[in-house]
Formats: structure tokens, sequence, C-alpha cells
């Protein structure tokens, strides 16, 4: 009799014990006790948002743009009786008789050179250097400006981005693939585009881009050039697209900028046929 209480005791204080171990998560992140491995709970999944519509471009002082004011609201001088403000100056212009813009991409020396050919050639009026005029796409990022509108159509494995400009379009794959030796040897003027999410912001890597392509404007880029772009919606209906351009080659230091889009409202969300060669005959 006495050996079976001490047996039970003994039991009983071993279950307490191991009761009080905490949980040890193995090298494969499965939990149990006392490092036993047991299956492992399901990883939560954050749902992405749905970027799909058509969106056009948000401009400051155009209805919202950051640091825009209320479209149609008057200048504050007119507003408080004063003299009307100076004309807004229209530097840099397209052609670069009025020089860069102060937040231009900063170009090496020999790709200054190759912006000063193409500047004197557009002053010029020439179109050698206008690729629009030839109906070639306009490219990344340059094409992200979507002057003419964008529509999105996203899938679980791909975005697609349409520009109705030129009808130019860029997909995004999300299904893990990476660019192959022959996609890296054949760029393209969209290039070659893979995502991931990270939250509810759409992380996007571009290589493999055209060097007849421009980074914005006609600013040249190298064969080295890179595209980052983080995407997210930052209000209703408003998407932001955060963009870094890397070329080593090319550029003394890597260069940024935003785009803002708005999404169109039915009634308004058609993008429509944009028949660029129709006009190649006068193109000179």
């Amino acid at each position: 009799m006495p050996r079976i209480i001490v047996s039970m005791l003994g039991a009983a204080i071993l279950s307490s014990v191991t009761a009080s171990v905490p949980s040890v998560r193995n090298a494969e992140g499965a939990q149990g006790a006392q490092g036993i491995a047991t299956a492992a709970p399901a990883a939560s999944s954050v749902t992405p948002p749905d970027f799909s519509g058509v969106y056009y471009p948000v401009q400051a002082g155009r209805g919202g743009g950051a640091g825009g004011a209320r479209a149609g609201a008057p200048p504050a001088e007119a507003r408080s009786g004063g003299p009307p403000p100076r004309p807004t100056s229209s530097a840099p212009l397209s052609d670069g008789s009025q020089g860069r813009a102060p937040n231009a991409p900063a170009l090496r020396p020999e790709y200054m050179a190759k912006w000063e050919i193409i500047r004197k050639s557009r002053i010029a009026g020439s179109y050698e250097f206008d690729n629009n005029a030839k109906c070639l796409p306009p490219g990344m990022p340059a094409m992200m400006n979507m002057a003419y509108g964008m529509e999105v159509m996203q899938t679980k494995d791909k975005i697609t981005f349409f520009s109705e400009l030129n009808d130019a379009l860029r997909r995004v794959y999300l299904d893990g693939r990476q660019p192959t030796q022959k996609i890296l040897d054949d760029p393209t003027y969209a290039g070659y585009s893979t995502g991931h999410w990270e939250g509810d912001t759409l992380v996007v890597d571009t290589v493999a881009l055209h060097p007849n392509s421009f980074i914005e404007g006609f600013s040249p880029h190298s064969d080295a050039m890179t595209v980052k772009e983080r995407i997210r919606f930052v209000g209703p209906g408003v998407l932001e697209d955060r963009i870094t351009v890397t070329d080593p080659k090319a550029l003394t230091m890597p260069w940024e900028t935003v785009r803002t889009y708005r999404k169109a409202m039915p009634g308004n969300d058609q993008l429509r046929e944009f028949a660029c060669a129709e006009g190649l005959a006068t193109a000179k």
C-alpha cells in the first residue's frame, strides 16, 4: 500500500512539472511540450488589396494632389483683391530649350552629353529622338506617368498595367518566377517586372530595360538601369507609386519620384484605342 501511494504521488508531481514546462519551438517552427514536435499552426494570411480599375493621374493643384490646391480655387492674390500673380514659368520645356528641371535625374557626364545632343535635336524640330512620334512605347519608368490614364487588371499571380498612350502595357508577375538569361539578353521598353506583397503594399522590381527608352522626359539611361516601385492605396480610390531608379553607369545617385492616381468613377472608366500608327506618315 505505501508503494502505491508513493507511486501515485510521484506520477502527480511529474504531471505537474510537465504541465508547467513552457512550449519550445523546434527548428521547423512546430511547438510541443519539452521540445516535442507537433503540427505547426496554420500561418495567418493577409488578403492583398485589389488595384483593379481605371485610373487617371492626380496633378498638384488640379483636385487633390499632394500639396495641390482645391481645383478651381483662385490664387490667393486674386482672393485678397491684390494684383494678379505672375504667370507660371513654363521651363523646362519638353524640348529642353530652357534647361533641366532641378529634380531631374542626376546624369553622369557621358550621359549628360547624350542629353545635350538630344536637346539640340529636339530644339531644331527633329523627331529623331522622339519615341512617341515613332509610336514606340514610353518605356519604364516614364510609362507610369499615365498621362491618358491606365487600367489595372489583377489576378492572384499577375498584375497588368495598360496605358492608353500608345496602347502600352506591362505585366508584374507575382508567382515567384524570375527572369531567365534569355530575357535579360533581350531588353524591352517595359522591362521584366516581378513583385510581391508586403502587407498592403505591392513591391515591384523591373530589369531588362531597353537602353533606347528614357528615365523621364528624354534623360537617357544605360543597360544597367533597374526600377523599384512600392505601390499602395493612400486613400479611398487613390493609388500611389513610389519609384526609385538605379543606374550606376548613367546616374550619380538613385532618382526617386512619386506618381499618384485616382480611380475613375463609372461612366468615365473606359480607355480608348490609341491608333498611333495612323500618324506615322507625318512624323519626320
